[in-house]
């Protein structure tokens, strides 16, 4: 799976140790894993290891063994079940320490995994814990679990609307991205679009994907299409023009719509989404 995820067109690869990893073989695993990540071969994409969780004995390990021995091809540890602020600073200061030793220029990046009730209360606090902080990310199956929800409905209708909504807010309130979980049923490709279009309308900036032929669903609806960059060009076209003509922004009309320096924020995003995604 090490060798064939290199081939991938997904954006990010996240290696796990935690859940998908027995007992018996953590260590196994972490030293697996650790020697992929630094072998290299991974292209453009991102590389994150999704370590043990703080309260656990596998944790400090983790760190210290990955930030160590993964190279500068490591761009992030995601941190998974996180319930406060204190488990993010926790990861931050000992990955800091080891960086410290090896002379590591770049420091890795964190990302947090909400999958409790508890992370879900404290989510503002545990956004704002650390600079190395990129990401929030929503995790279904423990946060179900968590928050007692009967197994059928999956991600479907309005039971995860709100912390969806939650998990954006503070993401955005702290500057992060905001990364919706996985969706566990692989072969129900209809479900799995759905979805994420419901993560997308939402203003997420991806979804997680469990399997290769996820991956092309997420490149299609996250990156925007040809007419919505033309729309986004044509939006600060205009409103540059107008800048040049009359010395100020202003509000003006394109396309028999009103717009103003909202709109521009509005599109100047949907260009940036459009060129990490190599569309034209």
């Amino acid at each position: 799976m090490l060798t064939k995820a290199r081939a991938l067109a997904a954006d990010e690869v996240v290696i796990d140790l935690e859940d998908a990893v027995a007992p018996p073989v953590k260590a196994q695993a972490r030293a697996a894993v650790t020697a992929a990540v630094a072998q290299g071969g991974w292209g453009e994409r991102n590389v994150a290891v999704r370590i043990n969780g703080p309260a656990t004995r596998w944790c400090h390990r983790d760190v210290i063994d990955v930030v160590a021995g993964a190279g500068d091809g490591l761009a992030s540890l995601v941190v998974p079940k996180v319930e406060s602020p204190g488990e993010v600073e926790f990861v931050d200061r000992l990955a800091g320490m080891v960086e410290q030793e090896l002379g590591r220029a770049a420091p890795v990046g964190l990302q947090a995994l909400i999958e409790t009730a508890t992370g879900l209360r404290h989510i503002y606090a545990i956004a704002h814990a650390s600079p190395r902080l990129e990401t929030l990310i929503v995790g279904y199956a423990d946060l179900a679990a968590s928050l007692g929800l009967p197994p059928e409905g999956g991600q479907s209708g309005e039971r995860w609307h709100h912390v969806l909504a939650t998990v954006l807010v503070a993401a955005r309130d702290a500057g992060l991205q905001a990364i919706d979980g996985p969706y566990l049923a692989i072969k129900d490709l209809d479900g799995f679009r759905a979805a994420a279009q419901r993560a997308h309308a939402l203003g997420y900036d991806g979804k997680w994907a469990l399997h290769p032929t996820q991956i092309d669903v997420l490149n299609d609806l996250f990156a925007p299409s040809p007419e919505e960059l033309e729309h986004a060009r044509g939006v600060l076209e205009a409103l540059e023009a107008a800048e040049r003509a009359e010395g100020s922004r202003g509000a003006v009309m394109h396309d028999g719509a009103m717009i103003d320096e909202a709109s521009r924020k509005l599109a100047a995003q949907v260009v940036a989404r459009g060129e990490a995604a190599k569309r034209s």
